[in-house]
């Protein structure tokens, strides 16, 4: 049998926490952890070549099963040559498991308010794509997903017609898909979903974990019979802690994943915002510390901090591409809207203190004018700019835990972001 080609190792650790600094060793190189995972929902990371991606420091990209599995399919990524072949990306790569499609296509659909935490907020991104509400009409209640106890069927959010992901196709899919780091399949639920369907989800969960393992063996066995070198010891699995809002859950969650045979751990689902930390300290204070745990879609400023502090090596978030395209800017003293008036004629750089390539070369003022003339060199700008501050500012926590100053570095770093 191959050698198994991803590992992790722990270099240092936070005194008195759960952090820590290591490096994740997949078959299309290292990750220095803590790390910034890049979101590439289709093969692409919006407004953005490879290239640039490259030089603003990115380790990792992340495309999403579901998006690819709809479109081009996954057989014409295999096809390609797998997924870094076919985005011409040279570095590791993640792919979600379809798991949180269950959620924005299912109750969270058409829902304004309800995210993954529990707040009330933007609407989730599902309702950005989706079908004209006469189509959703015809579908699950209003909804483009219906759960069951074998797996999820989904209405295509491009034409309507029906889809079925299991924990089996996903894996296959994300196995022709050909990522480094792959999930289980797994049902993230809402906020506001009562206890009795928290039991019901997690219990579902927990049996998807154990199918989409069966599964990624099976096809690595089939794999070595064929004399394939494509998953020789190369794709990771992780499997999915959930358990929403509630301690015992989340325990009872996190003892089951990590007592089966997973290559680290992705710890999704809902949290109360103003709580986060506790949440992700209950289930890394039991999963193993040998082992590399991803937080999912999580991305706020202050809860790279929490996650960090609290176990997690990496985190994926649509946000600083999302919000780039939007306007809003990250500064080291918080963020900006560039469509304010006073930036018209603000010639200075968008953040003096940065070194992406967006700063060195450009002013408030010509990006404030690129988005008033919904220009598209304004989302290529906004975003080198966003995922460098992202990047780096996880880069940069990195080193102060190195240099045993991750705690100076927080509150100085916090108090300069929210410094009106």
């Amino acid at each position: 049998m191959a050698e198994k080609s991803f590992k992790f190792k722990i270099a240092k650790e936070i005194p008195g926490a759960l952090g820590r600094v290591g490096t994740i060793t997949t078959p299309h190189g290292e990750i220095q952890t803590p790390a910034f995972v890049v979101v590439g929902t289709k093969a692409t990371v919006k407004a953005l070549t490879p290239e640039q991606i490259k030089d603003l420091g990115t380790q990792v990209v992340l495309a999403n099963t579901y998006h690819l599995f709809l479109e081009p399919g996954e057989k014409i990524v295999a096809e390609a040559g797998g997924l870094h072949k076919f985005m011409n990306w040279s570095g590791p790569t993640m792919t979600d498991s379809g798991g949180f499609q269950v959620f924005s296509l299912g109750v969270a659909y058409g829902e304004v308010g309800v995210t993954k935490f529990a707040v009330e907020g933007k609407t989730i991104e599902s309702t950005e794509v989706g079908l004209p509400r006469d189509e959703q009409s015809e579908s699950y209640g209003g909804k483009l997903a219906k759960i069951d106890d074998d797996g999820v069927t989904f209405r295509s959010h491009l034409d309507g017609s029906e889809l079925r992901l299991t924990p089996e196709r996903s894996i296959e899919i994300q196995h022709q898909i050909g990522a480094d780091i792959i999930f289980a399949f797994d049902e993230c639920t809402a906020p506001s979903a009562s206890l009795d369907y928290q039991k019901e989800a997690l219990e579902r969960t927990h049996q998807w974990a154990q199918r989409s393992l069966k599964e990624h063996q099976r096809l690595n066995v089939q794999a070595r019979q064929n004399f394939s070198e494509k998953n020789l010891g190369g794709q990771a699995l992780y499997g999915i802690v959930q358990g929403g809002r509630h301690q015992d859950l989340r325990e009872q969650s996190a003892k089951f994943i990590a007592s089966l045979d997973f290559d680290g751990f992705g710890i999704g689902g809902s949290f109360d915002k103003a709580d986060m930390g506790t949440a992700v300290h209950w289930v890394n204070s039991i999963l193993p510390v040998n082992k590399p745990r991803h937080l999912l879609g999580i991305g706020a400023v202050e809860d790279l901090f929490i996650g960090i502090e609290n176990g997690a090596d990496t985190f994926d978030c649509v946000t600083p591409t999302r919000e780039a395209r939007n306007g809003s800017l990250y500064t080291l003293t918080g963020r900006i809207n560039i469509l304010n008036a006073k930036f018209r004629t603000d010639f200075s750089p968008l953040d003096p203190t940065c070194a992406c390539y967006t700063c060195q070369n450009f002013t408030r003022a010509y990006l404030a004018h690129l988005f008033r003339a919904k220009e598209m060199l304004a989302s290529t700008l906004a975003s080198i700019h966003n995922l460098y501050f992202f990047v780096n500012l996880v880069k940069n926590i990195r080193q102060s835990i190195i240099e045993e100053k991750f705690f100076e570095f927080k509150e100085q770093f916090l108090s300069n972001y929210h410094h009106d």
